[in-house]
């Protein structure tokens, strides 16, 4: 019996580039899933893929645009009829918003870009997917979410709201898509510190209140972010890229329709 979580699945990663996408795709290839990353950015895809390759993975890189329906059913058409079928799929696309702003300042634009961003792609890149999944072989969706999902906190309303229909669609989607052999789960990480020196765009959401406090973007995460979890520390890349690569696995079969809570604590169930 292989040790490995993933072996002979298929799975396609969109934001596959970035740095959550990015540590995602590493660790299904090391545990022997055969990854499709998909971005806007070939070189960051192909940094990935070098990666994977030179770790003894097999990988495909694809430049699409997640907000483009016809782009994405393409690529998943071409991948199921590359790969035979779609076994694990991930959505792990950013969409850059504000955080810090009160609503009396807040334009309905900045109010409506992460929850329109956010949700049209994992509309798009669901339906895309879905279509080649389950059957006699299990499918698992992996949605990422965040901890303003439940949060009561100033300053994020567009993001929170965001965050909220995140976790609504893939809990309504696990109850569609249960009956053709799919699971849904999300995962709900706090802000992952070291994401931004891995490249990620949270770096730009970050620096404005960063800068409000007189910190560094790491010091934020550093000191204020992780002294307001239970464990005292936030969420590393790694614990996000082996957690998913759980959930998608068999070892998990009976688990859809639910939150899994990244967030040191941050938030309790």
């Amino acid at each position: 019996m292989s040790g490995m979580l993933l072996e002979n699945k298929n799975a396609v990663i969109y934001g596959g580039g970035g740095a959550i996408g990015g540590a995602v795709a590493r660790v299904f290839a090391r545990e022997g899933a055969r990854v499709f990353i998909a971005g806007r950015t070939q070189a960051k895809l192909d940094a990935v893929a070098r990666d994977i390759t030179a770790a003894g993975g097999v990988v495909e890189t694809a430049l699409v645009d997640a907000a483009d329906p016809e782009a994405v059913e393409r690529h998943a058409d071409a991948v199921a009829a590359a790969a035979g079928h779609i076994d694990v799929a991930l959505n792990a696309v950013g969409v850059m918003h504000v955080q810090g702003t009160p609503l009396a300042d807040l334009s309905l634009e900045e109010f409506m870009r992460p929850i329109d961003g956010s949700l049209r792609t994992l509309f798009i890149t669901t339906k895309a997917v879905a279509r080649h999944m389950g059957g006699e072989r299990p499918g698992v969706i992996l949605n990422l979410s965040e901890p303003g999902a439940k949060l009561a906190v100033e300053g994020i309303l567009g993001h929170g709201v965001s965050s909220a229909g995140k976790e609504a669609f893939s809990r309504l989607l696990a109850a569609e898509l249960a009956p053709r052999n799919v699971r849904v789960i999300d995962i709900r990480p706090h802000a992952v510190v070291d994401a931004v020196a891995a490249g990620s765009f949270t770096k730009d959401v970050f620096a404005p209140s960063a800068e409000a406090a007189g910190q560094s973007i790491q010091e934020m995460l550093d000191d204020a972010m992780q002294h307001g979890t239970l464990l005292k520390r936030l969420p590393t890349l790694a614990d996000v890229a082996e957690t998913a690569a759980f959930l998608a696995s068999d070892r998990t079969g009976a688990m859809t329709g639910t939150v899994v809570n990244l967030t040191g604590g941050a938030l309790v169930d």
